[in-house]
């Protein structure tokens, strides 16, 4: 019978440790999991237009080590042009409990409605280099991409002594990039007597396409004495195809001063591009995203000064 109840005994010992191990264990962790709540990093989501682009590809490179820096973790998605992806990327974004969205629009209305789902989830959202034409955004990080092309506009008029036919290479359609550019640079164009765009296409901001539009054009009509693409890809594709047809003294302006441009630029090839300067567009937009998530009041327009390479 002793011998029954000090069995007893031990098992009951046995099971009181065992709860009390429990017990710690279960403060152990809950303390461990509030700690990591405490401690952890906010996250910057980014979407990328496209990375088939060097102007991009800087943007994405400054802002994920301006967020490094800072402390921040960030999670960047590539729409590669296609508005139903970035749509579907930032839905995926704001699922991932991101803290703060960074978003260069591949179109701009297109992207609005993926704005307003992190609008209702209480996630700010900031653009750069594009703007939305809808949703709630605390700030835009852009160029002032009409200025930047009145100043090709101008700088081609001065190059052609106010007489000549420009071609306009235009970037993707319903881009706030290249309804800007376009309208400045048509302002420029407007206010001489006798420089006219004697046509105006799409290449989609693409250097193959930009090749393939400007080889259509000259077939059809050689007499052209400037061009002007909206960015540098699209620039360099023309410039191809005017070699190619043996034009050599058609005056080649771009925009975005990629590091393939200002080569070109600097070789004689093309006349000018104009300078947005991607990596400091990264950074302040990073910069932004911190005083944003810090519960500062930002400005709604942040600009990045524009230079003019030629």
């Amino acid at each position: 019978m002793k011998k029954i109840w000090k069995l007893l005994t031990l098992v009951l010992v046995v099971a009181l440790l065992g709860a009390c191990s429990l017990d710690n264990g279960a403060d152990d962790n809950e303390a461990t999991d509030n700690d990591e709540k405490a401690s952890g990093e906010k996250t910057i989501g980014l979407s990328i237009s496209t990375l088939n682009n060097p102007f991009f590809v800087t943007l994405r490179d400054s802002a994920e080590a301006k967020a490094k820096e800072l402390g921040y973790a960030i999670k960047t998605v590539d729409a590669q042009d296609d508005p139903a992806t970035q749509v579907s990327d930032i839905e995926d974004l704001i699922q991932q409990g991101v803290d703060l969205l960074i978003i260069n629009p591949a179109d701009s209305a297109a992207v609005a409605s993926a704005i307003t789902s992190a609008n209702n989830a209480d996630i700010p959202v900031i653009t750069v280099d594009r703007s939305a034409e809808g949703g709630e955004v605390v700030a835009h990080v852009a160029s002032d991409n009409a200025e930047g092309g009145k100043m090709a506009g101008e700088f081609i008029i001065e190059q052609l002594d106010g007489e000549g036919k420009v071609v306009e290479l235009e970037g993707i359609p319903g881009s706030s990039a290249a309804r800007e550019r376009g309208a400045g640079f048509n302002e420029a164009i407007e206010a001489s007597d006798n420089v006219e765009v004697a046509t105006k296409q799409s290449a989609n901001f693409d250097r193959a396409e930009g090749l393939t539009v400007m080889e259509n054009i000259i077939q059809s009509n050689k007499d052209v004495q400037a061009v002007f693409a909206h960015n540098d890809e699209m620039a360099l594709g023309a410039y191809q195809a005017l070699t190619a047809a043996g034009l050599k003294d058609v005056i080649v302006v771009g925009f975005d001063a990629t590091d393939d441009a200002i080569a070109a630029v600097e070789g004689g090839d093309m006349a000018a591009t104009v300078a947005q300067k991607p990596d400091r567009m990264g950074e302040q937009a990073v910069e932004i995203a911190k005083k944003v998530l810090d519960g500062e009041t930002v400005e709604e327009f942040i600009p990045v000064e524009l230079e003019l390479i030629k």
